[in-house]
């Protein structure tokens, strides 16, 4: 009973559009799908590496705005400002990753709320623990801990963090900025993704200790254009 509650809980708070919208934007996991033949890949907790995945909330919100998507607003959007936002902890293989190692697990509610501060959308939260939480090799809790743990190993630039007025910034400006606050982080371990003009996330690779590590195929699908805008923190 209690999962089918849930079940109904989760489809619900996916109606505020959160997921069609990063859909639409591209913002998924990192990779293409490890190759069908991977004895790996659907085995939790064989994996190489995670990424976490900071989202860049005012970009998430311009384009909310842009495609009328109210509803999603008031899960992110409204209220409290919100500048990176942790849009996953990503198991990762050197060459794509694994998803949904686990279909029938189900999430707490309690689990999932305790999430929001960091991930500010219920319907997000549920999606990552199915997708890619499932396939840690840790159960909900454990999983949820872990991503609270990544995202504090991680300094914010202080520039990023209360912005007040629009900043045009290229893709190296931003990894160079995490770089020289973040001791042991390098440039290959970090990678800006983008839409068409705005900045969407910063992606930082770690090991399954969470230390900062290498990752070629992140860094080289990272953002190609020389110059991104990021929205202000209270201009979504």
């Amino acid at each position: 009973m209690a999962g089918r509650c849930l079940g109904r809980t989760a489809r619900i708070f996916a109606g505020f559009g959160y997921l069609i919208l990063v859909a639409s934007l591209g913002i998924g996991a990192a990779t293409a799908p490890a190759s069908a033949q991977d004895r790996r890949q659907n085995t939790p907790g064989e994996f190489d590496y995670y990424v976490l995945s900071l989202s860049w909330s005012p970009s998430f919100c311009a384009e909310s705005v842009e495609r009328g998507n109210g509803r999603s607003q008031q899960a992110q959007c409204g209220g409290r400002p919100f500048s990176f936002v942790v849009h996953g902890l990503w198991p990762q293989f050197e060459h794509g990753y694994p998803e949904y190692c686990d279909r029938d697990s189900w999430l707490d509610r309690n689990i999932m709320t305790s999430m929001l501060d960091l991930m500010p959308a219920p319907g997000l939260i549920f999606n990552e623990w199915k997708k890619h939480g499932t396939c840690s090799g840790l159960g909900p809790r454990g999983y949820f801990e872990t991503v609270r743990k990544a995202r504090a190993t991680v300094k914010i630039p202080p520039e990023f963090i209360d912005l007040a007025d629009p900043k045009t910034v290229s893709p190296a400006e931003v990894e160079d900025a995490f770089v020289k606050v973040n001791p042991g982080l390098s440039g290959s371990a970090i990678a800006v993704t983008c839409n068409r003009t705005r900045l969407s996330e910063v992606r930082i690779c770690m090991s399954k200790d969470l230390q900062f590590r290498a990752c070629d195929e992140i860094d080289r699908r990272a953002c190609r254009r020389d110059q991104l805008v990021m929205p202000p923190v209270r201009g979504g």
